[in-house]
């Protein structure tokens, strides 16, 4: 029964949004017992692994917001905000006025919970909204954190082009995202029309259980398909090792919070959501997985703003 079972169009904005809630809508509760109480459902940046997952994910807003070059009035867009906690950093620390768009209906009314609890109204707009429905750049700056692996390679060129028509020219794009090692996706890189590519051994149960829809990629494909777009990229760092932390710090909390989690989402669904992350942690520590950050910008005229 926790199987996902989509229907319609691969990737229509209708499946998109089945898609997500199969996986973010389950239970807030639920999240904020595996995720603490940054309720970053992403990876951290650890100074060391005994850092704890609180500061590591306080480090990673901030490894964007740096990134970024963010500097306060500016305009930020946070796609696939999740539940603001990006958004919060950034408008408290920096002094943005954001915008964070989810298909979650359940992200999107604990994100407006939590920015009003932090009395960042005025601030902050968190939207329903679909990544190909927004209508109101430019924005100075765009964050894309743990969302990519959802929009699928055909939508990838759509992705891509959509967020560069809603930056400013000299405006930047930081893309955080998993990725496949080496180059699986090689001659369907030039081939489209081939369909998705076979699977690594474990993706299927992934892919049927816990992120239907779901795609990764190799990271120069992205950087091509960046770059295609109009973008120049500035900066790749992958995040590997950081990620299989977070990981291990997400089960410890499952498991210590166990019977909690059981009574909000069920047996099922808690056995699937820890099978899932142990699997990952080990993907991530063997180099089955990786995680990029990559900085872009939208040039002006060859100025491209960076320091």
């Amino acid at each position: 029964p926790q199987e996902a079972r989509l229907h319609g169009r691969r990737h229509s904005r209708h499946r998109d949004a089945a898609a997500i809630s199969h996986h973010y809508d389950v239970s807030n509760a639920f999240y904020r017992l595996l995720l603490g109480p940054t309720m970053t459902y992403s990876c951290g940046v650890w100074e060391s692994p005994t850092a704890g997952l609180d500061a590591a994910q306080t480090a990673k807003h901030e490894l964007v917001c740096r990134k970024l070059g963010l500097r306060p009035g500016e305009r930020l867009l946070d796609v696939g905000c999740g539940w603001g906690s990006m958004l919060i950093h950034a408008a408290r620390h920096h002094g943005v006025r954001g915008v964070g768009v989810t298909i979650s209906v359940e992200q999107a009314a604990q994100a407006r919970r939590r920015i009003a609890e932090a009395g960042l109204t005025d601030a902050v707009e968190i939207r329903l909204q679909d990544y190909r429905e927004i209508p109101d750049g430019p924005f100075d700056a765009i964050s894309s954190v743990g969302m990519v692996e959802h929009v699928g390679r055909a939508m990838l060129p759509t992705y891509f082009a959509n967020l560069y028509s809603l930056l400013r020219p000299g405006g930047r794009l930081l893309n955080h995202g998993i990725s496949s090692p080496g180059d699986p996706a090689g001659a369907y890189r030039y081939q489209p029309h081939l369909g998705p590519i076979p699977l690594p051994k474990g993706r299927d149960f992934l892919r049927r259980y816990v992120f239907p829809d779901g795609e990764l990629h190799e990271i120069g494909l992205m950087t091509t398909l960046t770059q295609a777009a109009g973008f120049e990229v500035r900066h790749v760092e992958n995040l590997r090792e950081h990620y299989a932390l977070t990981l291990r710090a997400w089960v410890r909390r499952l498991e210590e919070n166990w019977d909690a989690a059981v009574a909000q989402v069920g047996a099922g669904r808690a056995r699937v959501w820890r099978l899932y992350m142990a699997g990952s942690a080990l993907s991530f520590e063997g180099g089955q997985s990786q995680i990029h950050q990559t900085l872009a910008v939208r040039p002006d005229a060859g100025r491209s703003g960076q320091p």
